[in-house]
């Protein structure tokens, strides 16, 4: 167990994650009780003239780098959308795993989401567009400033976890 975790005194942190191959957004969230505070958010975009082997590993190292720097105690992932375009669908799957194998790899709980759960979560329904997500994630996190869409989109996976684990405790 890392010693982080033994700390009662700091608010739980999570990790949210929306892989993607060009840009993968990540957000760290604190929890207390029902308080939600920010904490750090950005984006890993991979050189995409790189050859895909190396663009993964990018993602992999970016998200290990992410997880050293602000050791989160649990990460969620937003489960891919499948598409018409079955490559794409692919190739999406293969950012999803470099960024599932990072929080595993250092002892991490990973829990996946769906999209609509997500906005539902953070907007309060689960057709929500980018825009409507982007506003609320504002709202509730306004030490955040105004993250790129995908940074965004990983701060309200982790909200999204946060609210299920509260949900779960209360149940």
């Amino acid at each position: 167990m890392r010693e982080h975790m033994m700390n009662a005194n700091r608010p739980l942190r999570i990790l949210g994650l929306d892989p993607g191959l060009r840009r993968t957004g990540w957000g760290v969230i604190g929890v207390a009780g029902s308080r939600i505070t920010h904490i750090a958010h950005g984006v890993i975009a991979p050189d995409e003239k790189a050859a895909f082997s190396d663009r993964l590993l990018t993602l992999f190292e970016g998200v290990c780098a992410v997880i050293e720097q602000h050791a989160p105690d649990e990460a969620a992932v937003e489960e891919t959308f499948v598409n018409t375009n079955a490559q794409s669908t692919l190739k999406l799957g293969h950012a999803r795993a470099a960024s599932m194998i990072a929080p595993a790899r250092a002892g991490l709980i990973v829990a996946e989401y769906s999209a609509p759960v997500v906005k539902k979560a953070v907007v309060g329904t689960g057709a929500a567009d980018k825009a409507q997500v982007a506003f609320m994630i504002a709202r509730l996190l306004p030490t955040a400033g105004s993250p790129t869409a995908d940074a965004a989109d990983a701060l309200a996976v982790a909200i999204a976890h946060a609210h299920v684990r509260t949900a779960r405790r209360v149940a």
